[in-house]
């Protein structure tokens, strides 16, 4: 008998420890528009402290995220609008919240500035940079400030720096710091060698970063070969063992990977590790902590129609998921997956916010196949 209560006692624990396992978060599918445009950004555009939808040429008015409102007709070419971030950035000083964005066909850095409630906003040119596949926002001096680094295939790699007055106010203006002659496909940022200084990550391996940013040369290691990495490539201690691995995603290709970092002595090195082979075009993906567990999670999803239907599994199903570190290795979770106009990708720069004050972050995608919000429901 008493034997016989273990073994249920045992049995009852375990499905309860797997099911606690194998519980996912729910998400709740809010369709905002069916333009394709592939980035969109989240912040209080007018002032009125609720969180506002940027994408494409509108803005879209929070909390019910129905009525839009005309930012200025963004170029299209072909399929694409040459609209490839939504970096938000209070560029003037002002206190209104900009963005900054670029063009691959433009060949420009740009940033948009934000009018309050009424009017179209003004395009400010910061640099002709060359084709940029997108941009995004890093503290590369360490200053508490992040620059702007575009992801410009076959040119040099550049960030650029606001210039502040003496005192200490923004001059909308912008100063350039070369860090390689040139660069390919896909763009990270963190600390690889535990110097306490951010390095880049790069698609033929990582740039270690000089004591002196700006004046002395940074160092290239060739650890590695991520192909057609999408951006940003994560920088983070996957397997909490106090070294930085990296996380890839193949921007037009198949693959989703995680590279351990190995030590011996003072040489770096990186295995392998596959998390999806079986998804194409990863162009884009978040390290963030969905479902408020303390632990990060990555969050990521096909970007629809990267190349205009020319790209290895364009026609396969479209899907958004989050997978979630189990200790050994990524277990997947679906947010959305199926066909065009059920499923749904993470274009080329997503969002991730919590847009009610709900205490949980939703996730905010635009793309080819349409803006749209996942509420996040929790467990």
């Amino acid at each position: 008998m008493k034997k016989y209560v273990l073994l249920f006692f045992g049995l009852g624990f375990t499905q309860a420890v797997c099911a606690q396992a194998l519980k996912q978060l729910t998400f709740r599918k809010q369709m905002i528009s069916s333009e394709s445009a592939e980035s969109v950004g989240v912040f209080d555009v007018n002032g009125d402290r609720v969180p506002d939808i940027v994408s494409g040429s509108y803005w879209y008015e929070g909390p019910l995220y129905q009525k839009r409102h005309l930012i200025g007709q963004i170029k299209r070419v072909s399929e694409y609008f040459d609209d490839f971030s939504t970096v938000p950035f209070d560029v003037n000083g002002d206190g209104k919240m900009d963005y900054i964005t670029g063009g691959w066909f433009n060949k420009k850095l740009l940033w948009r500035e934000n009018p309050g409630t009424n009017g179209e906003w003004t395009e400010h040119e910061i640099f002709e940079t060359g084709n940029i596949e997108t941009t995004r926002a890093w503290d590369v001096d360490g200053d508490g400030i992040d620059e702007i680094v575009p992801n410009t295939p076959k040119q040099p790699l550049v960030y650029y720096t606001l210039i502040l007055d003496q005192n200490k106010k923004s001059t909308g203006k912008f100063a350039p710091t070369k860090v390689a002659d040139t660069h390919g496909h896909g763009l990270g940022f963190g600390d690889i060698n535990g110097d306490g200084r951010g390095d880049f990550i790069v698609a033929d391996g990582w740039l270690e970063a000089p004591e002196d940013r700006k004046n002395k040369p940074w160092t290239h290691h060739a650890a590695f070969k991520l192909g057609d990495a999408g951006v940003p490539i994560i920088v983070t201690d996957v397997n909490k063992d106090g070294l930085n691995d990296i996380i890839v995603g193949q921007g037009h290709t198949y693959g989703l990977d995680w590279y351990e970092q190995k030590r011996n002595g003072k040489t770096i090195t990186f295995v392998k590790h596959p998390i999806d082979p079986f998804q194409s075009q990863y162009h884009t993906m978040a390290w963030v902590d969905i479902d408020n567990d303390g632990e990060n999670e990555l969050i990521t999803g096909k970007r629809f129609r990267a190349h205009n239907g020319n790209d290895p599994g364009e026609f396969d199903p479209v899907g958004l998921y989050y997978f979630k570190w189990n200790g050994e290795s990524f277990t997947k979770n679906f947010i959305s997956y199926g066909p065009y106009g059920e499923g749904k990708g993470a274009g080329i720069y997503f969002s991730v916010a919590d847009l009610r004050n709900s205490g949980k972050k939703d996730i905010i995608v635009a793309g080819k196949d349409g803006l749209a919000i996942f509420f996040n429901e929790g467990h």
